[in-house]
């Protein structure tokens, strides 16, 4: 399975300002079929990553979960501010 860190953070770059603050983190979830992402950005970015009404978030959700389906697990993505 690819790195769905990597692939993730290569979405994500080109739509923040400040580029050296993302990261994203893969974190354990308790459910076996479920893939947890967190991407962690400054506010005014998170905001950006979100869009109106969740439309970029809704996006980013739906193209990551083409690559899950391969291995029949589901996606989580969470963005969180500092």
């Amino acid at each position: 399975m690819m790195n769905l860190e990597k692939a993730l953070l290569e979405l994500v770059l080109p739509i923040v300002s400040d580029k050296q603050s993302v990261s994203v983190k893969e974190m354990t979830s308790l459910n076996e079929n479920e893939i947890l992402l967190y991407v962690y950005a400054k506010s005014e970015d998170v905001a950006r990553l979100i869009g109106r009404q969740g439309s970029m978030a809704t996006a980013l959700r739906n193209v990551m979960a083409i690559a899950t389906r391969v291995e029949n697990k589901r996606i989580s993505i969470k963005f969180e501010a500092y």
